[in-house]
């Protein structure tokens, strides 16, 4: 290996140590040619089936892992599990992700996460307390009555024996006294060193702003909590030469998204058919901006098939990895649909995927 390459890059312009660091990016292993097959919906899991993917070849890796928030198909796992299943995913990415390629991961913080560690108490919410009973009302009723226990005094005032006790001791543990008290879990700083550990570097972030939750959903609270309304796009770099084509998109959409730091769009108001979809706007602008017509974009956690739908329509190859085979089957309908939607609706179109005969 003399260190020039295709596009340009030479390694031996760099230090040692960034040659030592990159040298290993553009080794492809020739050797193996059973890899996994483009433009298919793969079923297994992401941690054994990602290493079966051919090394440097993935121009973008976007995808939205379990959010650790309850949901069915993630009911399996602990908070330890859930880092120990995206640290794994996200370091076996690096082998596959072409030099000057990305990461995309799509995630929102934890808003209900248990910590055992947080005291137990529970603010007083004026607006809702379903006893008028005031803390002065308790004393006055045990300075009257001094010899009255406190499930006499919670008679005489007409209220629970847990309403006395909460006015006057400020105990109001939310929860009940076993619970663990809920905080929100920041994710942001995981899901970085996890990609730096892997050798990805941040390169950008975007705030998706969808739909605020609705106030009598599980999400709502009676605290100063900001309702739900956004999530974040997670982008890391795999060092290497990255092609920047302002082509990729018009000027009012460069003007209106392509540059800008918030994307506002509605998520999906009906998952019938999965628990948590992406609208296609996310990886459809995510593979307009960063890959090149022809590339390969990989989902590894593709549920429905969102991310492949978007690829086949930007004109892009695919790989999809889905755990769930019911969700396989799913997203191979909604990659045979989208294709025969380009078929009706552009003559001229060819298709070169697998996945429609599956």
């Amino acid at each position: 290996m003399n260190g020039k390459h295709q596009n340009g890059f030479n390694l031996h312009r760099l230090s040692p140590e960034l040659q030592e660091q990159l040298r290993p990016l553009y080794a492809r292993q020739n050797g193996n040619t059973n890899y996994l097959g483009i433009d298919e919906i793969h079923q297994g899991d992401a941690l054994e089936l990602l290493p079966q993917i051919e090394p440097n070849s993935i121009a973008l890796s976007v995808w939205s892992p379990p959010y650790f928030v309850g949901k069915e198909y993630e009911a399996h796992l602990d908070f330890d599990g859930w880092q120990a299943l995206l640290c794994g995913v996200i370091v076996r990415h690096f082998p596959i992700v072409k030099p000057g390629g990305f990461l995309a991961v799509n995630i929102a913080d934890i808003l209900v996460f248990r910590d055992p560690e947080m005291p137990r108490i529970q603010a007083d919410v004026v607006g809702r307390k379903r006893s008028s009973v005031t803390r002065e009302d308790v004393v006055q009723a045990m300075e009257l009555h001094p010899d009255y226990n406190r499930y006499q005094i919670a008679h005489l005032l007409g209220c629970s024996e847990q309403t006395v006790d909460r006015r006057l001791n400020g105990n109001n543990i939310r929860g009940g006294k076993s619970e663990a008290q809920t905080r929100v879990k920041i994710v942001g700083g995981l899901v970085e060193k996890w990609a730096l550990d892997a050798g990805f570097y941040t390169y950008d972030r975007r705030v998706w702003v969808k739909d605020a939750a609705w106030e009598n959903s599980r999400w709502a609270s009676l605290s100063y909590r900001a309702v739900d309304e956004f999530e974040y796009l997670y982008i890391f770099w795999k060092p290497g030469i990255t092609k920047i084509d302002r082509s990729r998109l018009s000027a009012d959409e460069w003007k209106e998204w392509g540059s800008r730091g918030v994307w506002s769009f509605p998520s999906v108001r009906s998952n019938d058919d999965h628990e948590a979809k992406f609208p296609t706007e996310l990886p459809s602008r995510t593979i307009r901006l960063l890959t090149d017509p022809g590339d390969t974009v990989l989902d590894c956690f593709m549920g429905s098939g969102t991310t492949a739908a978007a690829a086949i329509r930007e004109n892009r190859h695919f790989i999809g990895v889905e755990l769930d085979a019911d969700y396989v089957s799913l997203a191979r309908k909604a990659v045979t649909q989208q294709t025969l939607r380009l078929l009706e609706s552009t003559p001229d179109y060819k298709i070169d995927n697998k996945a429609t005969a599956n």
